[in-house]
């Protein structure tokens, strides 16, 4: 188990956030959800990678920024992170 956490940026109504969130669930990573419509910060923060867009699910592993990345992305960032 890594202490690296995953923040992993949502937003209701989102099939590809609620299928990414199912495999992250179960992955025992810690994972920090951060909605980002009730969050601006967090609105404007997935705009800085993601071309001025809104795009979810938005991932943070580190200073690694991913946009709509697959569960194995993840999963080799966080190894990466605590290498």
């Amino acid at each position: 188990m890594s202490d690296v956490e995953v923040e992993f940026y949502w937003r209701p109504g989102c099939g590809f956030c609620a299928a990414l969130e199912r495999p992250l669930e179960k992955s025992g990573f810690k994972v920090k959800r951060v909605n980002i419509w009730e969050d601006p910060d967090a609105a404007a923060r997935v705009r800085s990678v993601a071309d001025g867009n809104e795009v979810v699910p938005t991932v943070f592993v580190g200073s690694t920024a991913m946009v709509n990345p697959s569960f194995g992305e993840i999963e080799a960032a966080v190894k990466a992170a605590s290498a």
